[in-house]
């Protein structure tokens, strides 16, 4: 729904282009309804009577259904106005049954003793009673809240309403009160003060909701006072206040429409407000669940990580005790081993930086990198650190210099995992026959750089080939999923592409794209 500013603390509520259009057909369909009824209006009808039990359910339950919804507004917004309304819904509905069992003729069969001037009262109160409550509605400011508790002033409302109900119902049909009817179906000439009053109050409620409208409720409010004119002008005027003829009938049915309709707003408003609480809930436990999978992925990925170059410091440690206990000491070799130990130390903080920042959008620092010099870096550390056995590896490289604009730290962890994975994707391949082939060539007209790294192992299935990418999926009994997963995310980072393909006729094969140095990198 749309607002606009009507003061500086008061804002009118402005209707939409379909809810326009359907209260202009409700209006038409009134006028309509009371040009085709008008004619006939007085003319009698023949055992319709049994219809009135009928007719008197159904507009209980619509009336006092909408009484529960509003009483649950209420206890939302705490507005006195809303409580107000939903007493006028509680008592015209309660009153509908009094209604049915006193009018003449209808439960004369069961024992039922009817009370011709009970029915014309009850009738009298409920619409007046109705009128009073919508004006209340209307006039009272809607911001107004109470303070006391809601759960005990509905109950209160509850047991008001009942008490009232009772009262009026017993007084009325116990009581001698003045003549309303002077048969079942005529009029008295005291009826003739009802509908002038109720109209009048009609009328000052549909002024004091369209002076207002602060809400759809106030536009609606106002339509149902304009359809329950209608069925007072059928009732009392076009039917001359004759009961159970066309016009009578046609009233009632155009009450009860009135009544249908606001709760019809109800129901369609409560649902657009609970599937919007549903869908805020469904968003908020996505956003959780996707920052708790990002930080898992964060902390995974950095472990993962990790552990090359703190396995390649066990080792150099390792190989530089044994150096140094050896007589006499070879200090050369230990200080290779210390060397390479350094190394890999900056070399693991340089890699939790850099997955710090391809979390941290525009953190990243870049430049121009040879691709070819980046994958023999990644191939003679893999030998060093031991996760290259005996391989043959095939270098297809242009004979010209390939930049490509990256952070090198990150690309050179994305070469020594996809090596790593073809490796051990060509287990069970004996090592004089293993062989991995690495080919970096330019990729189509966009200036992109292409590296793909082939193995000749068994390759990988095909219902596992869509997942390999997905984090914490492996094929391996100790791996823990997040290889790829990061070599995606850097390469997309970097605004190249990651995905994998078979090796004809055997193995499995993995490319990237990277932006040459001459392109903008695209984040």
């Amino acid at each position: 729904m749309s607002m606009s500013a009507k003061s500086d603390t008061v804002t009118t509520y402005l209707l939409t282009r379909g809810q326009a259009t359907l209260i202009i057909s409700i209006v038409l369909l009134l006028v309509l309804a009371i040009a085709l009824t008008a004619p006939h209006a007085d003319r009698p009808t023949i055992g319709t009577e049994n219809f009135l039990p009928a007719y008197a359910a159904a507009g209980c339950v619509i009336e006092i259904t909408t009484a529960t919804l509003l009483l649950a507004i209420f206890r939302v917004r705490r507005s006195i106005s809303v409580l107000v309304l939903a007493f006028g819904y509680l008592l015209s509905g309660t009153l509908l049954p009094a209604w049915a069992l006193a009018f003449p003729g209808i439960f004369d069969a069961f024992g039922w003793t009817s009370d011709l001037q009970a029915t014309a009262w009850i009738a009298a109160v409920r619409r007046v009673g109705f009128a009073l409550a919508v004006v209340g509605f209307a006039v009272l400011d809607p911001e107004r809240q109470t303070n006391h508790p809601v759960r005990w002033i509905s109950l209160c409302l509850l047991a008001v309403g009942a008490a009232l109900v009772a009262g009026l119902s017993l007084t009325m049909i116990d009581v001698a009160l003045p003549t309303l009817m002077l048969d079942a179906r005529l009029p008295a000439q005291a009826w003739d003060y009802v509908p002038p009053l109720t109209i009048g109050l009609y009328v000052v409620g549909i002024a004091a909701l369209l002076h207002r409208r602060r809400s759809s409720l106030d536009i609606w409010m106002a339509v149902v006072l304009l359809s329950l004119m209608t069925e007072i002008v059928l009732l009392s005027y076009a039917a001359g206040g004759v009961r159970l003829s066309v016009g009578w009938w046609a009233g009632r049915m155009i009450g009860l429409f009135s009544a249908a309709t606001i709760l019809i707003v109800l129901l369609s408003e409560t649902a657009g407000n609970y599937m919007r609480l549903a869908e805020a809930a469904a968003s908020e436990m996505r956003a959780r669940r996707n920052r708790l999978t990002a930080m898992e992925a964060l902390s995974a990925t950095i472990a993962h990580e990790i552990n090359q170059p703190l396995t390649s410091i066990v080792t150099n440690a390792g190989a530089g005790l044994r150096w140094l206990s050896r007589e006499p000491p070879n200090s050369e070799q230990a200080s290779e081993a210390l060397s390479m130990i350094a190394e890999d130390g900056h070399r693991a903080a340089m890699i939790v930086a850099g997955i710090r920042t391809m979390f941290l959008k525009g953190a990243q620092e870049r430049g121009p990198v040879d691709i070819r010099m980046l994958v023999e870096d990644a191939l003679s550390r893999c030998q060093a650190e031991r996760s290259l056995p005996s391989t043959h590896v095939d270098l297809v490289f242009p004979k010209v210099d390939v930049f490509v604009e990256c952070n090198a730290v990150q690309i050179l962890q994305v070469c020594m995992n996809i090596i790593e994975n073809a490796v051990g994707g060509s287990d069970g391949v004996p090592d004089a026959t293993r062989r991995l082939t690495i080919r970096v060539e330019r990729d189509g007209p966009e200036d992109m750089v292409e590296t793909s790294i082939l193995d000749d192992g068994p390759g990988v299935p095909t219902e596992l080939a869509e997942r390999m990418f997905e984090p914490f999926f492996s094929t391996k009994p100790d791996g823990m999923g997040m290889g790829l997963m990061f070599c995606r995310s850097v390469i997309e980072a970097h605004g190249g592409r990651l995905w994998f393909t078979e090796n004809r006729p055997r193995g499995a094969a993995f490319h990237f794209t990277l932006p040459s140095s001459r392109s903008p990198v695209r984040e």
